[in-house]
């Protein structure tokens, strides 16, 4: 018990200390949105990128909040925050990037072994790294379906405001209690899948599915697809890894197509040093988080994560609404 409260306590922390900071930096920046990333806001968004895109507590939650007290972003109507729309400045959109690409290299760092495995899958001498990248992809085709069909229609610009988000982060606590409770400590004895090689194409597909619920802001991609991977049959160390390898597919692929549109505009508005800055820290912070999530959950679960998304989307609320 003492152990999880000091592990939410300790999240709520830096949380504080985050938005302490951030709301020092917007003396570097006009309200409306800045022209340029400064290196001190790069450094603060790839803290929080890195702490929670991995710990299934939502990035976006916490990059919403952080965002605005920094100036980046702007509510449509001023006089109804809570349910405007939030706008995003050239250099916010621009620097997403940025963030993604650090996230991405930490799942390549700390899996180069699986990683390895599936390239020697692929021509022919490990049968079982092979499979696994088939089931990723797999399970990274529905996704790139939605996803596309949301940009299209602008369906996550609808959905971007702190209405939205508050709810997505509340209904994604209460899911994390109730689904832990009943698929993983009340069937920890069972039979599960232990191996992410042995992953079958059924479960891929369901994660797959599962995952698109994430283009709702506010959700959390690690853990919806914990979650599904926990009510299918994985073990928690299985459906951690696997939510983990996922991005691999998923954050690469927008990190790519992000920056072949974004380009020009991440040096207008971003710039090397910042650049870097976003970089290195996102991805230090990524591969610590990771580490310590999975040692975390193999042994204490998800229950402190779910009352902090809770505790979450009431800040969020809370804070719209003044």
């Amino acid at each position: 018990m003492k152990r999880w409260l000091v592990l939410v306590a300790g999240i709520l922390g830096v949380a504080a200390a985050v938005a302490l900071a951030a709301a020092g930096a917007t003396e570097e920046a006009p309200a409306a949105g800045p022209e340029r990333i400064t290196t001190v806001q790069a450094a603060i968004l790839g803290v929080i990128q890195g702490l929670t895109e991995y710990l299934p507590v939502s990035s976006t939650g916490h990059l919403i909040l952080a965002n605005y007290w920094m100036g980046l972003t702007h509510s449509v109507d001023e006089a109804r925050r809570l349910t405007s729309g939030i706008v995003q400045s050239e250099a916010v959109s621009a620097f997403d990037v940025v963030l993604h690409a650090g996230t991405f290299l930490a799942v390549l760092g700390l899996y180069r072994k699986r990683v390895g495995r599936m390239a020697k899958g692929l021509v022919g001498r490990d049968p079982a790294g092979l499979w696994l990248l088939a089931v990723l992809v797999i399970a990274f085709i529905p996704a790139a379906g939605f996803g596309y069909a949301f940009k299209k229609f602008k369906v996550e610009e609808i959905l971007y405001n702190p209405v939205f988000v508050a709810a997505a982060l509340a209904v994604g606590g209460v899911l994390m209690i109730v689904i832990e409770h009943y698929f993983w400590r009340r069937k920890r004895g069972g039979e599960r899948t232990s191996d992410v090689c042995r992953v079958r194409l059924w479960q891929a597909i369901v994660i797959g599915l599962a995952q698109c619920v994430a283009l709702w802001p506010g959700t959390s991609r690690s853990m919806i697809t914990i979650l599904a991977a926990l009510v299918i049959g994985l073990d928690m160390l299985a459906a951690a890894e696997f939510s983990f390898l996922l991005a691999l597919p998923t954050l690469g692929a927008a990190t790519a197509f992000t920056l072949y549109k974004e380009w020009q505009q991440l040096l207008e508005h971003v710039g090397p040093a910042a650049m870097v800055v976003g970089l290195v820290v996102t991805f230090i912070v990524a591969m610590l988080a990771m580490k310590g999530l999975i040692k975390w959950l193999t042994s204490h679960g998800l229950l402190p994560f779910g009352i902090y998304r809770i505790a979450l989307a009431a800040a969020v609320f809370a804070y719209f609404a003044m």
